[in-house]
């Protein structure tokens, strides 16, 4: 039945997105964030938008779970649910942008927005107010409306929370516990328009066990490896898909 659902996919770009899954997990696990602007531009390139954003929502979704209840015990748990109501707002304006524009597009625009989202993190700016909660509603739609169309609500989410006083190890389970909340928000808002099917769920059972050992592997690095190296390793992968997945260079992972 697996193989039957996955007859449209060659076993290059399965071995491609189980690759690209397993980096992206190392990053998530690692940092609580950036899986998404290394999965979904690469992927995309694979499979479509339309496949790829679907696709790493289940898969992070399923795997990322168990670091939810240590970033429960650790968040600031009132400022992410005060996020996640501009989540309720955002993702589903992301999700119909996902669901009805051309692939192509969509395509271009997350390039677009996973490269200015990485000069953003590059640039070192933060907000460094303390959160005021319409700031925090705010950023919680913008995170959404990126989370809706292609999986990449990250960034704007930690150059705010990075700055705003709190401890290194609250700003990630806020981090990680936020984008549960928004995950759940994002899966009944795809079930609802139609994107998450019977293939990608079996794409999924192929992508999740390498995607899972990349957060372990980034889990048990986080605290030992210096931050500031890795950090700049995944700015330097983020700009490396961003660079592959140029509809310019179709046929390269494919």
């Amino acid at each position: 039945m697996l193989h039957s659902l996955l007859a449209g996919i060659s076993n290059q770009a399965l071995f491609a997105i189980v690759a690209i899954a397993l980096i992206a997990g190392l990053a998530r696990g690692f940092s609580g964030f950036g899986a998404a602007l290394i999965f979904v531009p690469l992927a995309s390139s694979v499979v479509g938008p339309k496949v790829a954003a679907p696709l790493l929502l289940v898969v992070d979704g399923v795997m990322a779970a168990g670091f939810v209840p240590g970033a429960w015990r650790l968040a600031d748990k009132t400022n992410v649910l005060v996020m996640a109501l501009g989540a309720v707002v955002g993702v589903p304006l992301g999700t119909y942008a996902l669901a009805n524009l051309d692939p192509l597009t969509i395509r271009w625009s997350i390039i677009v927005v996973v490269v200015a989202l990485l000069l953003l993190l590059m640039s070192g700016w933060r907000y460094h107010g303390r959160p005021k909660a319409y700031l925090t509603i705010a950023v919680g739609a913008i995170s959404g409306i990126f989370s809706g169309a292609a999986q990449v609500g990250g960034p704007p989410v930690v150059a705010y929370w990075l700055g705003g006083g709190f401890a290194s190890n609250t700003v990630r389970a806020n981090i990680i516990f936020y984008f549960a909340v928004s995950s759940a928000i994002t899966a009944v808002s795809y079930l609802w328009g139609g994107l998450i099917t019977a293939p990608i769920v079996a794409l999924a059972v192929v992508a999740a066990p390498a995607y899972g050992l990349g957060l372990w592997l980034g889990a048990h690095m986080f605290g030992i490896a210096s931050e500031q190296t890795f950090r700049r390793l995944c700015f330097g992968l983020i700009a490396l898909s961003a660079l592959i997945s140029l509809p310019l260079l179709d046929g390269l992972l494919r």
